[in-house]
């Protein structure tokens, strides 16, 4: 198992299931050490800046506090600031950037712009939302996972829309951890071909499995787990109408939640569209979970941030190490 130490984290694929389940077992460590009051201050005197070019909630919030609960600082530079390509090139953002902090967290519109940070700067970058995918998002949400399902080897996850950022993640999340992911899409918003053949590739690696749909039903059919996201993403509100037409079948309603096993959990990354891509009553109803996968964005971006800033020595003692 390598040390995450200096590593970026662009996209899930990049980990091995050994350093997937060592940060999800640092962010339960760290999530238990919040709880019974223990100081964790593992990463006094170090700092974080964090690069948005997209509105941000959870992304901005968990990060900040995670750094504080660390002992650390976070330097919030809106798009306003950086203007990331046009005021200042992204290589040279980078290098400007790595002469202060000890690690960079940017929110972007495209992939591309994440690779070139991590190109150019000599410190971890982390994924805090792309185009292509969304890593700490799914990091929180297999924590969710384990919490409330036990061993997540060959569950189902079902996740229904759009083939996006989130759905990408998951599915080599999913593949990583051994589970049996199916995913419904619409024709012309299936995941990323080059995702798709990269979880393909770790299924038989690791035992898992990974399944298209066209038909929402046929994915959720016995799952362990029902996922959906917002049919229109920050940055594609142009397609609203033409969007919401076609993922008029992907609602998650009562109805096709009850084709999932029996205690299945509902999950969403937030924010969700009450009436589109899921109803009320399934929203907030027994079976979601949504404000505990909010709630773990902090405990598991607290465990990246550990471990790829400091290291494994600095959570010796924290976590049961």
């Amino acid at each position: 198992m390598s040390d995450l130490r200096g590593r970026d984290l662009l996209s899930l694929a990049d980990l091995s299931p050994a350093n997937l389940d060592e940060l999800l077992v640092v962010a339960t460590g760290l999530k238990r050490a919040l709880r019974e009051g223990r100081p964790h201050a593992v990463l006094a005197g170090r700092s974080l800046a964090m690069l948005f070019e997209k509105p941000s909630l959870r992304t901005r919030t968990t990060f900040a506090v995670g750094m504080t609960q660390l002992g650390g600082h976070a330097v919030d530079l809106g798009a306003e600031h950086t203007q990331m390509g046009v005021r200042e090139s992204v290589p040279d953002i980078a290098r400007n950037l790595e002469r202060w902090v000890d690690a960079i967290m940017a929110r972007v519109y495209q992939h591309a712009t994440l690779v070139e940070l991590a190109t150019h700067a000599k410190v971890p970058v982390i994924n805090g939302l792309s185009d292509l995918s969304h890593p700490c998002q799914v990091l929180g949400d297999l924590l969710t996972m384990r919490e409330q399902l036990g061993s997540l080897r060959g569950r189902r996850l079902a996740y229904v829309g759009d083939g996006y950022n989130v759905c990408n993640s998951l599915i080599c999340g999913g593949v990583l951890v051994g589970m049996h992911v199916a995913v419904a899409t619409p024709a012309g918003y299936d995941p990323s071909p080059a995702v798709v053949t990269r979880g393909q590739a770790l299924a038989r690696q690791y035992g898992a499995a990974l399944e298209l749909h066209r038909e929402a039903r046929a994915a959720v059919r016995n799952a362990d787990v029902v996922y959906t996201d917002s049919w229109v993403s920050m940055g594609l509100e142009d397609e609203a109408v033409e969007r919401r037409r076609a993922f008029a079948a992907y609602q998650v309603d009562a109805a096709l939640l009850a084709e999932a096993a029996r205690g299945a959990i509902f999950m969403h990354c937030l924010p969700a569209h009450r009436g589109e891509e899921v109803t009320d009553d399934v929203l907030d109803g027994p079976q979601s979970v949504v404000f505990d996968q909010a709630e773990n964005r902090l405990h598991v971006q607290k465990a990246v941030l550990a471990l790829t800033m400091g290291g494994r020595d600095v959570i010796r003692g924290i976590v049961g190490e």
